[in-house]
């Protein structure tokens, strides 16, 4: 698991040092649009050169120059930005404008594109591997970051590689984060520590013309003997629960059958006639068998109940083994 993880860490940046390379190479590619224009300029001139000369032959170098250098222009200096970029334009090493989205000019050699700032909201991932939390449990935590720039200039002129710079940053205030809190609260308070860490990295980055939208936590993992151990916790707190429950139903079946006792103590007409109840609840089910106390035949006169019912019992049977024989 640790190696796959160091794996996917090495994964990830290559392909955030690559999205910067290429966001620096942006400025100084030539666009298709330039060559194009600059092939339309060369076929212009030797039109031009047809029509004043009769032919290619002989070459008019004045117009040959001319076509050649606005082409070279052309090359040199059309830019195309798309919507959600902007160009930084330094003029003689000092920052002059920003141009985008959209076609542009710049003037050669006097000024330079030296980086391509995205204005769309990225995400980066992000992990503290290790760390030590509050009640001294080391865990690895994995989140992710939603910024955007929001201020071109200050992006690049504030700091030399701020697509660094905030995963730098963001990984440092995790950990921080993660030092003063315990376990239980991270594992039961992802959100409010989101919340937390968006405040530090906002408040960090926000001089450099970045904002942080939201930060989320993706997961939070623990040593695996650790976890056994949560596990069991869990388990013996639910049985707890389970047993607690349990005494209290026992405890207010208990206090219900003393009011009944006192109900029945008081009136032994409704005790006569809760025992003839019980009794014929009983005898519904055949080949049931039901043992009293004599003193309840003696109170209750359940005996001849008793003996009737199972005399007609007793009857209905042979009265049904009958009707089976002359079918």
């Amino acid at each position: 698991m640790a190696q796959q993880k160091k794996i996917t860490d090495v994964i990830n940046s290559i392909s955030q040092m690559r999205g910067g390379m290429q966001q620096r190479d942006a400025g100084s590619r030539i666009p298709l649009v330039a060559w194009l224009v600059a092939i339309l300029i060369v076929l212009a001139g030797l039109g031009v050169h047809w029509l004043l000369r009769g032919g290619l032959e002989p070459l008019n170098v004045p117009i040959a120059v001319v076509t050649g250098l606005v082409a070279l222009y052309v090359l040199l200096a059309l830019k195309i930005a798309n919507q959600w970029e902007r160009f930084v334009v330094l003029r003689l090493g000092k920052f002059h404008r920003l141009n985008g989205p959209g076609a542009f000019l710049i003037i050669p050699i006097i000024e330079s594109v030296t980086q391509v700032v995205d204005m769309r909201i990225r995400a980066t991932d992000f992990s503290s591997e290790s760390t030590l939390t509050k009640d001294t449990v080391p865990v690895n935590v994995d989140a992710i970051c939603f910024w955007m720039a929001w201020d071109a200039k200050k992006a690049v002129l504030e700091v030399q590689n701020f697509f660094q710079a905030i995963i730098l940053s963001a990984q440092t205030a995790l950990r921080d984060i993660i030092g003063t809190h315990e376990l239980a609260d991270m594992l039961t308070h992802r959100g409010e520590l989101g919340k937390r860490l968006r405040e530090i990295l906002d408040e960090k980055t926000n001089p450099w013309g970045i904002s942080v939208q939201s930060v989320e936590i993706r997961d939070i993992i623990i040593p695996k003997d650790l976890e056994a151990a949560m596990s069991k916790q869990a388990q013996a707190e639910r049985e707890r629960q389970a047993r607690t429950i349990l005494a209290t139903a026992e405890t207010e079946i208990a206090e219900k059958f003393a009011q009944a006792a006192k109900q029945y103590e008081s009136n032994p007409g409704a005790m006569h006639l809760r025992g003839m109840n019980m009794l014929f609840e009983g005898l519904k089910e055949k080949g049931s068998m039901i043992i009293v106390p004599s003193s309840a035949l003696d109170t209750m006169n359940l005996g001849a109940i008793g003996g009737l019912a199972a005399l007609s019992q007793v009857k209905n049977e042979k009265e049904g083994g009958r009707e089976e024989k002359a079918k």
